[in-house]
Formats: structure tokens, sequence, C-alpha cells
């Protein structure tokens, strides 16, 4: 009798790939490089500067509150991943980091001027939890701020690497059902779920973050080696089906950017801000 498995969990995925070092430390070297062009717009949307007492929710290697740290401000970060925490007081040792759930807060009811979210909103099961607790913990007048990839409407390695997943993956492969990665780069769900929360004053930008690369399939291994959604997309795949997954990253960066031998690949995002009624 064959024996049998709990069918596998978005959240259990999430936490699963994250706490694997390489992938977390993989992330933070080469893919994180298009985060980091987005934290000078969160430190600005929230404000951070000296007497705020600033949140990072999903704060990953530490990117996002090294930068609050440097405008001023106090930092406290929080992370399901050991492994992306390990990385994060390393590198801002000033800092105040904590493992926790960005659904189920362990701070006090108004006590910080400022959240901000880097790229955590698609890795949690339920957003809506996350952006209720960052009103919580926030005083009347503090401000949230969240980034997120843009969709594959505008030409993004997100679109060029799924757009190839779908193609040329195998259809035996697929992620448990959990939120959509670029869901929050719409306006009308993002306000309208801040606006539940207790949030006014919603307004998005964005950011035309980018990889320059060497390779024009940089983006496949970046995904394949950085990620826990892509990750759990690529990484099973045979053989033959990422041959053809990563030629069609190539040839798509090809046809979107030139003959190279340099590339300026884009994946921009979107950052939302709001201010806490």
């Amino acid at each position: 009798m064959p024996e049998y498995h709990e069918p596998d969990t978005f959240a259990a995925l999430e936490k699963r790939e994250w706490a694997k070092t390489d992938v977390a430390q993989s992330y933070a070297k080469v893919f994180a490089k298009a985060a980091d062009m987005v934290v000078p717009s969160l430190v600005e949307a929230v404000g951070a500067g000296p007497d705020i007492n600033a949140l990072d929710l999903c704060c990953g290697q530490g990117n996002v509150a090294a930068g609050l740290l440097k405008a001023g401000a106090k930092v406290t970060g929080l992370d399901f991943s050991p492994a992306m925490l390990e990385m994060a007081r390393a590198a801002v040792p000033e800092a105040l980091f904590v493992e926790g759930d960005a659904m189920a807060l362990c701070f006090e009811d108004q006590s910080f001027d400022a959240v901000t979210i880097g790229f955590g909103m698609p890795h949690v099961p339920d957003p809506p939890k996350v952006v209720a607790e960052a009103r919580r913990v926030l005083r009347p007048g503090g401000r949230l701020a969240f980034s997120v990839w843009c969709g594959p409407e505008v030409d993004t390695a997100l679109g060029y690497v799924f757009g190839a997943i779908g193609q040329h993956g195998s259809p035996e492969i697929a992620l448990p059902p959990g939120p959509g990665a670029t869901d929050y780069a719409d306006p009308t769900l993002a306000f309208s779920v801040l606006e539940t929360a207790g949030f006014t004053n919603c307004r998005q930008t964005i950011v035309a973050s980018k990889w320059h690369v060497s390779d024009p399939g940089a983006p496949y291994d970046f995904f394949l080696e950085g990620t826990a959604r892509g990750g759990a997309l690529l990484r099973p795949q045979p053989s033959a089906n990422a041959a053809a997954i990563r030629a069609a990253v190539v040839s798509k960066v090809l046809e979107k950017h030139g003959q190279g031998p340099l590339w300026d690949v884009p994946i921009p995002a979107v950052v939302t801000v709001a201010v806490a009624v």
C-alpha cells in the first residue's frame, strides 16, 4: 500500500523553502539586487527619520531595515525564516530582529510609527491579516508601505520566467493554492484591503528596478536558486523541461533587450503607501 502524504500547503511551502540556507543566501546575493533598488522608496514613503519607531515585516536579509536605520529610525525586523534572520542580524546589528508570524504579531497596539513590508505580501497565506496586524500596531497617523513586483502586463523578468514555465513546464508540477505573486500590485485589491483595515490616503508608485546581467538566462537562474515560489516550480522540472524553460527565457531577453553582451533586465515594482486612521 502506498505511503500517504499530506497535501502540501502554501504556508508549509513558504516556510520550508525560505528555511533553506542556500535559497535565502542566493536570494540575498543576486535576486535582491533588484529589491535593493526599491528600498529608498519604502524608506521615504514611511517618512523614516529620527524619533520614528519602525517595524520591518518580512524583513528577509535586512535590506529595508538597513535603509530605515540609515535614515535615523529605530528599527525592529520580523521574519519567519531563521536563515534570513541570521543574515539580517549580521548585516544590521544595530536593529532588533525577531522570529515571528506577520499575521499574528507579538507587539502591543499602537507601538510603531511606521511599518514596511519589502516584497513580503506574496509570501503569506492571508495578506489581509498582515495588513490588519500592521494597522493594529501602528499609531494613528502612522504609515504603512509595502512593495510587490509588477505583474506580467508590463515587461518584467517575472513575466518572462513564469510565462516560460506555463509554456514549457511539466503539467504535473504545480504550486499549492495561495495568493498570486503580483495580486497586490493591483490598486483595486490593495486599496480595498487597506481601507477595510483602517487605512486612508492610499497611493501607488512604480519603481523601475532591474537586473544588470551578462547572461540572458540569468533571470531563470535567479528564480531557480533564490526564490520559494519560482524555485518550487523550477527545481523539480525534468531536465528537458528545465532546458526548454531556460531557453525560452533567453529568447525573451534577447527579443526584448537586444543581443548584449550585457543586459538590463527589468523587474519593476509597485510601492503602495497608506496612512493609519
